[in-house]
């Protein structure tokens, strides 16, 4: 029997690389004769540059110091890849503005300039083509560190430099891009887990904004700030601040989307990347899984694209997750850490937990 283990991240404790070899493990502890496949996913949020280097796509990884999302510097990287004999540069939000770097969370201060910063490294570099992970972010800049690092200049009334983040966007006047870089020749294309529009209830900063240090009294001035700067973006070069995704990252998707950039679902575009179509054409079962399992794990995320693509090929699909909090439909089997050893082991001991889950699994076929 052909196993594939092509979990996400279970975010906060282990990696999809980590997940996928915990699952591997505890599978051929119980079943040795089997021949056990890991191909880690990503959905285009956390751990999406490690999934592609992990699957040998990503050639080379360049270091690149950069400012974090509350302006102190730290090294991240972008991933090189070959692609039809283009050199193409991966660049994910989550390593370079992610929220997961800042603390305390600052949703009103974070910035997005750092993700900018590692977007021309990967310019000045000479990539073809740029792909771009826009999960996972800390800002609600609404693209304002993005353009500043891309050569944009967001200013006062009196000319003055806008303050980095949210907050500073209270008092933009003007957009000056007439030094804005230009995208590769190969274009660029966004990968989103995110269909939310840039503004109102279910946009960028009152969606996602209180989940970054912003308070719910704070959320309505924030959403007028990033509609503020969108529309001088409108302005100079376009934009629909209604499109699906362009809420995505505290609204890079929209300033993204403006610059030229082409927003795809994340998980299925790193499917492709990873060549999971290929691994699922060869296998008897899947297991996929995430750290929490609810009902909108099935909407463009890892574990709905993976089981799309073994609805597609009648081949049979297994769950693990840290928690299940909606019915795992169409799954042959299904196992939740927090069921195995509660919620305080499961985040204490993950790796553990995860490996005597992928044996369960194992065990339970005939």
């Amino acid at each position: 029997m052909t196993v594939v283990m092509a979990p996400d991240s279970f975010k906060g404790t282990l990696d999809a690389p980590e997940v996928a070899a915990a699952l591997g493990a505890g599978w051929s502890d119980v079943r040795p004769q089997d021949r056990v496949v890991t191909c880690p996913m990503a959905d285009g949020g956390e751990g999406t540059l490690a999934a592609v280097a992990r699957s040998g796509r990503g050639t080379v990884h360049h270091p690149v110091l950069v400012h974090g999302p509350l302006g102190e510097p730290t090294t991240a990287a972008w991933l090189e890849m070959e692609e039809d004999g283009a050199r193409v540069g991966l660049v994910e939000v989550a390593s370079t503005s992610g929220i997961t770097m800042a603390d305390p969370l600052d949703g009103l201060r974070a910035s997005s300039r750092g993700f900018g910063e590692a977007v021309v490294a990967a310019l000045d570099a000479g990539v073809d083509r740029l792909v771009l992970a826009l999960g996972g972010s800390a800002s609600s800049d609404g693209g304002a560190g993005l353009l500043t690092a891309l050569g944009g200049r967001l200013h006062d009334r009196l000319g003055r430099p806008v303050a980095p983040g949210n907050a500073g966007l209270e008092g933009i006047a003007g957009l000056d891009l007439s030094g804005l870089r230009s995208l590769p020749a190969g274009g660029a294309v966004v990968l989103s887990d995110v269909r939310n529009p840039l503004l109102g209830r279910s946009g960028a900063v009152r969606t996602y904004g209180p989940q970054k240090g912003i308070r719910q009294a704070d959320l309505h001035r924030a959403d007028e700030r990033v509609g503020r700067l969108a529309g001088l973006v409108r302005d100079r070069l376009g934009g629909d601040e209604h499109a699906p995704g362009s809420g995505a990252a505290g609204g890079l998707g929209f300033t993204l989307a403006a610059w030229g950039a082409r927003l795809v679902p994340g998980a299925e575009a790193v499917a492709s990347v990873v060549g999971l179509p290929g691994f699922v054409d060869e296998a008897d079962v899947v297991v996929t899984g995430e750290g929490r399992f609810d009902a909108t794990s099935a909407q463009g995320k890892v574990v709905g694209t993976v089981s799309g693509l073994c609805d597609a090929r009648a081949v049979e699909r297994m769950l693990v997750a840290g928690s299940v909090e909606d019915t795992p439909t169409g799954f042959r089997a299904a196992v939740s850490l927090v069921d195995l050893a509660g919620a305080t082991g499961a985040m204490s001991a993950p790796g553990r937990w995860v490996r005597d889950a992928g044996g369960r699994l194992a065990a339970g076929v005939t």
